[in-house]
């Protein structure tokens, strides 16, 4: 009987190859199987069935949504020993059945990659190269089948992408693959070295220590699978994935180096695949936008590795110039009054130079042109304890803001508030440095003359003597720039 069988089935493959089957053909491939399981012949079954010219022949005779829930009930019931083998058979035919699916199909998909994560993670994950190479365990075919698999729904959606309105279905094929990205992408990065990430987007990964966490690796080896699928990042807004991101990027950016390794990383790789000038200032409402950018400041302030804060120096002037024009302003007047860092406000005052030129050049606003930047310039010209100010403390803002100053009268942007600003602006200036320049130079001289009676501590006379002589040039300097202000703006006005 089973020999029958067996020879019936091939009868029906070779008419496939012919021409279209009949629903007589489709009846009789379905008593032919039932009775070659019932009789025990259901290795030539699994045979034919995996041939891929039969795989249409299986997945029109059945209905989808019985196969959708058998091919389930499968997954959830492998056998620990064959995984990789079941799940690389069984995916291509769950594909189809997916496909095919007229109703629910996001939802179905979203139970489908639920189930399969849950039978992955009981794999044994490589913890060398070399074992991931060799995949004794199939993990690693799994996770090429699973891209695989995710393939044509990716592009589906890549394809209607800006060509029609978007369908309640398509938004959530959306949410469901998302939820796969996001949730890999997060954890890969929460486990590993930032420099994983790197090397896992070059499609190559050379430190061993990815595989001393077993579920890192199994989320690595998702994401790269993932990565080779060109346009899967393509289907979600960049500002969507940013949003979806910024949450956990303010909480790695709290914790210890290697986690503030991964918070700088994620957030870099999340901004730079955002438009330069695009993030709305409604963003900035948002308590993840706000803390992100705020414990990103610390790093420039407190964090004691060097490495670190150039680094974060750097993501903070990509964050400046990935928010539009009001988003900047605002983010600037935060940075004024919260940073109590004069290395920071000099930074921004930098930047606010750039947006006044840029808006110059033919991007007019009135964030950078008109009155809304007033409030702005009276957190930038302002010295915080006014004539008793620390000119030392405060010499970077000031020499930055006095440069801000030369520019704007330089390019004859003046007008009565502009003035009233450098008038009293440089009068209270002056006072300080009047102050400061009458007190280093007495040190000064005091210093020299109490060298003359303690030879001894000359080394260390030696070295203050140098800080007050240094402190006494960067007055000089600061005068020379109020002088030249006063000099243009006096030929600007005439």
């Amino acid at each position: 009987v089973n020999e029958s069988n067996t020879a019936s089935l091939s009868c029906i493959q070779r008419d496939s190859q012919e021409e279209d089957l009949t629903p007589e053909d489709y009846q009789q491939f379905k008593t032919l199987g039932s009775a070659c399981l019932t009789e025990g012949a259901s290795e030539q079954l699994l045979k034919f069935v995996q041939e891929e010219k039969n795989q249409v022949l299986l997945g029109d005779t059945c209905s989808p949504n019985k196969l959708l829930q058998n091919m389930l009930e499968m997954i959830e019931d492998i056998d620990p020993g064959a995984i990789s083998e079941t799940i690389v058979v069984l995916l291509p035919h769950l594909q189809t059945v997916v496909l095919r699916l007229e109703d629910r199909r996001a939802a179905c998909l979203g139970l489908s990659l639920s189930a399969l994560h849950g039978q992955l993670s009981r794999l044994p994950v490589p913890y060398t190269l070399q074992q991931e190479e060799e995949d004794e365990c199939g993990l690693c075919g799994c996770c090429a089948a699973l891209a695989l698999f995710l393939r044509p729904f990716v592009d589906e959606l890549t394809s209607k992408d800006g060509k029609e309105e978007a369908a309640a279905e398509d938004e959530e094929l959306k949410v469901e693959l998302l939820k796969l990205y996001v949730y890999v992408e997060r954890f890969f990065l929460s486990t590993c070295p930032s420099k994983i990430l790197i090397l896992s987007l070059n499609g190559s990964v050379t430190d061993s220590s990815l595989y001393r966490d077993s579920r890192a690796c199994l989320a690595y080896l998702v994401f790269v699978e993932l990565l080779t699928v060109e346009s899967f990042p393509a289907v979600f807004s960049p500002l969507y994935l940013l949003q979806c991101n910024m949450e956990h990027i303010d909480h790695l950016l709290t914790r210890y180096e290697s986690h503030l390794r991964k918070g700088l990383a994620l957030m870099e790789n999340s901004l730079k695949k955002v438009e330069d000038n695009s993030l709305p200032v409604g963003l900035m409402e948002l308590r993840s936008f706000y803390g992100g950018p705020q414990n990103l400041r610390l790093i420039l302030t407190d964090c004691p590795m060097r490495h670190l804060r150039e680094s974060g120096l750097q993501l903070f002037q990509i964050f400046i110039d990935k928010l539009d024009t009001e988003a900047k302003h605002k983010f600037f007047r935060c940075m004024l009054k919260t940073s109590n860092h004069e290395g920071v406000e000099s930074y921004v005052i930098k930047n606010i130079r750039r947006q006044i030129a840029f808006s110059m050049k033919g991007n007019p606003n009135k964030y950078f042109l008109g009155l809304d930047l007033l409030p702005l310039l009276a957190l930038v010209f302002i010295l915080p304890h006014g004539a008793e100010t620390n000119l030392l403390t405060n010499m970077d803002k000031i020499m930055e803001g006095l440069n801000l100053l030369r520019y704007v009268f330089l390019k004859a942007i003046c007008c009565l508030v502009w003035i009233t600003i450098k008038e009293e602006y440089l009068k209270m200036l002056r006072v300080a440095l009047s102050m400061s320049r009458a007190y280093y130079s007495s040190e000064l001289k005091a210093l020299k003359e109490g060298q003359k009676l303690k030879a001894r501590a000359e080394l260390t006379g030696c070295l203050v003597s140098q800080v007050l002589e240094s402190a006494l040039v960067t007055f000089d300097l600061m005068d020379s720039l109020t002088v030249r202000i006063e000099e243009i703006t006096e030929e600007t006005l005439s």
